[in-house]
């Protein structure tokens, strides 16, 4: 089983977003490649930080973390799971401050030379039926981004030489200090573009229509955002490409309600039906079900079908149909029903005489609470 975020990060599930900051940059610090050259559990455990980081420390993903747990964005692909050195140090460098000589130094061609630009996100909605979302289902959707135009070529930056930094030396009352800022021209990345077609932008890059497949993991909700690392748009040279960000759409079902895991009918019946029982076909994911009603079934009754519902996303199992029993009372009677009704009325048969299993919902919770 996955590890827990907060226990990677060893702060409380109330932790301040403060706090949670102060955590990573200290665990960070602890497994830094610089610090434990060739030691691949610290590098291990260096990933990890830094995958319970982007999560913890985004207060949106955090809110989904904590009520749907890894499920949330670790299914098909998605998430903060598989992030490599290349990913860390592009998107949480300014967490380190000055350790390792003012940056990360060294590790990849990290820190005092060239970093690596990370395209932007692209975000997109899907919308997904009922038994997509009770079985998970793989879309493959057309998604328009930039990527490098065919015969793009680079050469070294003439402003830091390559180093994707300019180095200033100030002279100050305590004497000459020395910073390095990331190079305006290339952005950092050390290179700019020598050759690009007429088609392409200023960094080289060009729209281009890609199918991209999503595996949606079963369970998901409304609202629920999921990840496709490496999908968004491209970077110039030997950039990383940004993520596609997949928001999740419900489509209303006809007859079914979904709540949480559980999915709610509402059946409705006739008069004569629930007197004499019957039997009924119902809507159910994937398909039709057949359902029996006893004789003298009451209105309001609720009948449980077991693993009917939508899979849990946090690998729970599934949830129940909770089918609702509605009598239809006849709002119109001719000549015969009528006087077969009133003669029913002093019927002892016909006297109400609710069993605890027939009392309403208020007077169930009433005894609950007596």
């Amino acid at each position: 089983m996955k590890e827990d975020f907060y226990d990677i990060l060893g702060v409380s599930k109330g932790a301040t977003a403060a706090e949670i900051k102060k955590a990573y940059r200290k665990k960070a610090i602890e497994f830094h490649p610089d610090k434990n050259p060739g030691d691949a559990k610290a590098e291990e455990m260096f990933k990890k930080a830094a995958e319970a980081y982007e999560v913890l420390g985004d207060a949106d993903k955090r809110a989904k973390y904590d009520q749907y747990g890894h499920a949330a964005f670790d299914g098909g692909g998605f998430g903060g799971g598989g992030m490599n050195m290349d990913d860390i140090f592009s998107q949480f460098g300014d967490i380190f401050g000055g350790a390792f000589g003012g940056g990360f130094g060294g590790f990849g061609g990290f820190g005092g030379g060239q970093r690596r630009v990370k395209g932007s996100n692209l975000r997109i909605r899907v919308k997904l039926t009922l038994d997509e979302i009770a079985n998970g289902v793989e879309k493959k959707i057309k998604v328009k981004r930039k990527m490098q135009a065919a015969g793009v070529t680079y050469k070294t930056c003439t402003t830091c030489n390559g180093t994707g930094q300019v180095t200033k030396i100030t002279n100050t009352i305590l004497g000459r200090m020395q910073t390095a800022t990331t190079c305006n021209t290339c952005g950092g990345a050390g290179q700019m573009i020598d050759k690009k077609p007429s088609d392409a932008d200023a960094q080289g890059l060009k729209v281009q229509e890609e199918t991209v497949s999503i595996k949606i993991p079963p369970g998901v909700e409304e609202g629920m955002q999921l990840k496709v690392s490496g999908k968004g748009n491209e970077a110039p040279g030997n950039g990383i490409p940004g993520d596609l960000l997949v928001a999740i759409e419900t489509v209303e079902h006809d007859t079914l309600k979904r709540e949480g895991d559980n999915l709610h009918y509402d059946l409705y019946i006739s008069f004569s039906e629930a007197v004499l029982g019957c039997s009924k076909e119902i809507d159910a994911v994937g398909g039709k079900v057949r359902i029996k009603l006893e004789p003298g079934i009451q209105s309001g009754k609720i009948l449980r079908l077991r693993g009917k519902g939508v899979q849990s996303i946090n690998g729970y199992g599934k949830g129940d149909l909770l089918v609702h029993v509605n009598v239809w009372t006849p709002k119109e009677l001719n000549r015969e029903q009528k006087e077969f009704f009133e003669r029913m009325q002093n019927d002892d048969n016909f006297e109400p005489k609710p069993e605890k299993s027939d009392k309403s919902f208020f007077e169930k919770v009433k005894d609950m609470f007596s």
